[in-house]
């Protein structure tokens, strides 16, 4: 019964990076160009403020701090990091190296979770790459010193992100959607001084432009990230960080569907294999049966 009812977290879980799989096209068909910056904070704030305005709860405590530094790690900075390896990569070669994120994942849910490492999940570390190049890196990619370091960097606030989220866990009395606002807020936040420091408003938004960042706002966090942080509380971290390469398999999907991109027999090996990752870490057993983290700490402190 609560190996039914994980899979069925799985499968919500995992609309949110099947939603964040078409912020690529977005990003390249719909917002202004080169601005990284503005497209992380249009995409963070307005989403967060909206949560707020309607849960009018703000942090307490210690949960200030708390809340900064998820909004940082999940948010602000993996935003960032996010936008500056896509203007700097090859989309395929972003993914690649953003497919580091589980290994990331393993190591810092182990030591910080306690989370035993598996043989199956180390094997699906190996088989999530392969599926990855082959779905998406192709053999004219360049290499950007700069672009990589961000992938990396991207990879590893997720993953810390994450990690700590799980660890800390929602506290009682807040629901889903206010822990999301608190995050997207604070990461919007974070970065809305760089934006005007560095790359400062543009001087004309048409209405193409006013789609995209709708869409940004409205499916790619109030809707992405509400899923996901549901997700949090029930899914086990390596898990999830496995749900991400959702992400790419919609992104080539699109890329075929709006784009016109040839998809060959060796993406479809690719996809297949991810695929196959992502059920294989799903169905291996965790240390321990995941309980509801938030009914807990009210049990505890009732």
């Amino acid at each position: 019964m609560k190996g039914n009812r994980l899979l069925a977290d799985s499968a919500i879980t995992a609309l949110a990076p099947m939603i964040w799989g078409s912020t690529y096209i977005v990003t390249t068909q719909l917002l202004p160009p080169d601005r990284p910056l503005l497209a992380s904070v249009v995409r963070a704030l307005p989403a967060g403020l909206i949560l707020l305005l309607f849960g009018r709860v703000l942090p307490r405590g210690l949960w200030w701090w708390r809340a900064l530094v998820l909004g940082t790690l999940n948010i602000g900075a993996f935003f960032f990091l996010l936008f500056v390896a896509a203007y700097k990569l090859p989309g395929g070669v972003a993914a690649l190296v953003g497919s580091v994120q589980p290994v990331i994942m393993l190591g810092l849910a182990a030591l910080v979770l306690g989370d035993k490492i598996r043989l199956p999940h180390v094997l699906a570390c190996f088989a999530a790459t392969t599926g990855v190049a082959l779905l998406v890196l192709k053999a004219t990619a360049a290499l950007d010193v700069v672009g990589v370091i961000a992938a990396i960097g991207g990879a590893v606030s997720m993953a810390s992100g994450v990690v700590l989220t799980k660890r800390w866990q929602r506290p009682a009395g807040v629901n889903v959607l206010l822990f999301t606002g608190w995050q997207l807020t604070a990461g919007g936040l974070v970065l809305l001084p760089a934006l005007f420091l560095l790359e400062g408003l543009p001087s004309t938004v048409n209405g193409t432009n006013l789609l995209g960042f709708g869409y940004l706002i409205v499916f790619g966090s109030l809707v992405g990230y509400s899923v996901w942080f549901r997700g949090t509380d029930r899914v086990p971290a390596i898990g999830l960080s496995f749900l991400g390469f959702c992400s790419p398999i919609i992104a080539t999907v699109l890329g075929f569907v709006f784009l016109g991109e040839t998809l060959s027999f060796l993406q479809l090996v690719g996809a297949a294999i991810l695929i196959g990752a992502i059920l294989l870490v799903q169905l291996t057993p965790t240390k321990k049966p995941l309980v509801e983290p938030v009914r807990e700490l009210q049990r505890t402190t009732s």
